[in-house]
């Protein structure tokens, strides 16, 4: 009779186990999806952002239509990336080709009296922020989701029950180098 008792308890330890275990993996899983939808939202406030900057700076900067050619190229390329690899070296180099956009502009005397332009820049900067601050957050969720897979037990629920990695959200190496010199002078 005894026996019996134990054989229980254990069972009953072991599926309190794996229902705790395979919680906590739906919550880091459903953590990493809803932070990468933070970060999809921000993208898409600059995507939205950089027409209305562009359109509102090529008045005053008709000569400096390669600056204004790369960023719209680069919104295009972020536009049209599927894979969050592909969208982290888009969305780098946008980031990159807007700040190159932001040192030519600090040439331009008129533009920086311009209180649309102004507004629309710190908006950008601001959004830029956010993007940074999400971009952090959902790295450091995947990292905790990825540890749940990979560490034991909960990696044995995870395989049971076809939980996958995701992927981090982190630029190329040629992505990560600085904005060259010429790009930064008028």
């Amino acid at each position: 009779m005894m026996t019996v008792w134990i054989v229980i308890a254990f069972v009953s330890v072991l599926c309190f186990w794996g229902i705790f275990s395979y919680n906590r993996l739906v919550t880091a899983r459903n953590d990493v999806q809803n932070a990468w939808s933070q970060i999809d939202i921000q993208l898409k406030r600059r995507h939205d952002l950089i027409p209305n900057l562009v359109s509102s700076v090529r008045g005053y900067m008709d000569h400096e239509r390669q600056i204004l050619g790369q960023v719209i190229t680069a919104r295009s390329l972020a536009l049209a990336a599927q894979r969050i690899t592909e969208k982290a070296v888009a969305e780098a180099r946008l980031s990159l080709e807007t700040k190159g956009l932001f040192a030519v502009m600090e040439s331009y005397p008129a533009l920086k009296a311009n209180q649309n332009v102004l507004r629309l820049q710190d908006e950008l900067v601001s959004t830029e922020n956010r993007i940074a601050f999400s971009r952090q957050l959902y790295n450091d969720l995947v990292a905790n989701y990825m540890t749940l897979l990979q560490v034991f037990p909960d990696a044995v629920i995870a395989s049971l029950f076809g939980f996958t990695g995701v992927e981090y959200f982190s630029a190329s190496t040629a992505e990560r180098r600085p904005l060259p010199a010429a790009a930064m002078q008028p």
